[in-house]
C-alpha cells in the first residue's frame, strides 16, 4: 500500500462532500473522466475500495468514512498554509488569530474583537472557540497568536498571564425552589435534592465541579452531561435542573429565565491570556488584550489584575 498525495486527497474529499463524480468535477473545475480516473487510481494505490458503485451512484465504504475525518483535518491545515502564503504575498502584517474557551466566546471575546476592529479597521481577525485541549494545541502549533482561557494551561512552552478573577455561581430556573430562599445561599446538600446539569470529568469544568462536591462529601452525579456552561445555561433555562457555571455565562440569558445564586464556599476562576512562550505578543495582539481587559472591568465593575503591561492602544 502506498500513501496518498494532496491531489488524490482533494479528489477523494470532493467526491465525499458532493456524493458524485459530476459534483466533484464541478467543485474541482475538471472533467468527470479526470475525476473517475483519479479515484480509480487512488483505490488501486491504497489496495481497497473507497466507494461502492450501485446503479450509477457512489456510496462511501466504512473505510472511506473513517478516512474522511482525517482528510478534513489535512484540508483545514492546507487552507491555513494557503492563507499564510496569501498574507505573505500581500505583505500583510495586520492579522490577529485568537482562540478562546467556549464560556468566553459567546459574549466577552466577541465584544473585545468588535471594539478592537473599530480602532483597527484594516486588521483581519481570526476567531475560534475551542475546548481546552484543542486550545492548547493551537497555541503550541503556533496556529493562534493568543488564547483566552478560563483554566490554566500548564506547559513549558506556553506563557500564562492572569487577566481577571471571577467566581463560580449556581444557576437554576427563576421560579425554582432554590431561588426562593432570598439572599441565603443554598447549600450543596440542599441542591442534591434536584437534578444536576453537569460536565464530563474529562473536561476542566467537570473536574472542578467534581472536586467541589467531593470537598462537601457528596457524590458528583449529574443527570445531564454537557460540554460547556453555555449548554448548561440553555438546559437550566428550560427547567432541566440546576448547574454550576462561571459567573459570565448566565449574563447572556434573560433574568426572567435564570436565577444566579452564590456558591458556598466560593470557588474562584481566573481568566488568563496564553501564548507561545518563544514568541512575544505582537503589538496588535496586545491591543486586542487591552480591549478585553476594559470589557472585563466593565462587566465585573472592578479593576483587573494589573500584572500584564499592555501597549497603548493608540499606538
Amino acid at each position: 500500500m502506498q500513501s496518498l498525495n494532496l491531489r488524490q486527497i482533494e479528489v477523494f474529499r470532493a467526491v465525499m462532500i458532493t456524493g458524485s463524480i459530476s459534483g466533484a468535477s464541478q467543485l474541482l473545475l475538471v472533467s468527470q473522466p479526470a475525476v473517475s480516473r483519479m479515484l480509480s487510481h487512488t483505490e488501486q494505490r491504497i489496495g481497497f475500495q473507497l466507494f461502492e458503485r450501485i446503479k450509477g451512484r457512489l456510496y462511501p465504504s466504512p473505510e472511506a468514512r473513517r478516512l474522511f475525518h482525517d482528510v478534513e483535518n489535512v484540508y483545514r491545515n492546507v487552507q491555513r498554509v494557503n492563507n499564510t502564503l496569501q498574507d505573505l504575498a500581500q505583505q500583510r502584517q495586520g492579522v490577529v488569530r485568537v482562540v478562546c474557551s467556549p464560556s468566553l466566546g459567546h459574549g466577552l471575546v466577541p465584544s473585545a474583537i468588535a471594539a478592537f476592529r473599530q480602532r483597527h479597521a484594516r486588521v483581519r481577525v481570526s476567531f475560534e472557540c475551542l475546548r481546552h485541549t484543542l486550545l492548547r494545541e493551537r497555541i503550541l502549533d503556533q496556529q493562534a497568536d493568543l488564547g483566552i482561557s478560563l483554566f490554566p494551561i500548564d506547559h513549558p512552552n506556553i506563557s500564562t498571564l492572569p487577566l481577571h478573577d471571577m467566581h463560580m455561581t449556581v444557576i437554576c430556573p427563576a421560579d425554582h425552589p432554590l431561588a426562593q430562599a432570598g439572599s441565603r445561599a443554598p447549600t450543596l446538600e440542599r441542591m442534591a435534592d434536584f437534578p444536576l446539569v453537569g460536565y464530563g470529568t474529562e473536561t476542566p469544568f467537570g473536574n472542578l465541579v467534581k472536586r467541589i462536591f467531593e470537598r462537601a462529601d457528596l457524590p458528583y452525579q449529574p443527570m445531564i452531561e454537557v460540554d460547556s456552561p453555555q449548554h448548561a445555561c440553555a438546559l437550566v433555562s428550560n427547567g432541566a435542573g440546576y448547574a454550576l457555571v462561571d459567573e459570565l455565562s448566565p449574563r447572556l440569558w434573560p433574568r426572567s429565565t435564570l436565577a444566579m445564586l452564590p456558591l458556598t464556599p466560593p470557588e474562584r476562576l481566573t481568566i488568563s491570556l496564553v501564548h507561545f512562550s518563544r514568541e512575544p505578543l505582537s503589538r496588535l495582539a496586545l491591543g486586542l488584550t487591552t480591549e478585553l481587559r476594559e470589557i472585563l472591568a466593565d462587566a465585573a465593575g472592578q479593576s483587573i489584575n494589573p500584572t500584564l503591561k499592555i501597549a497603548d492602544k493608540k499606538a
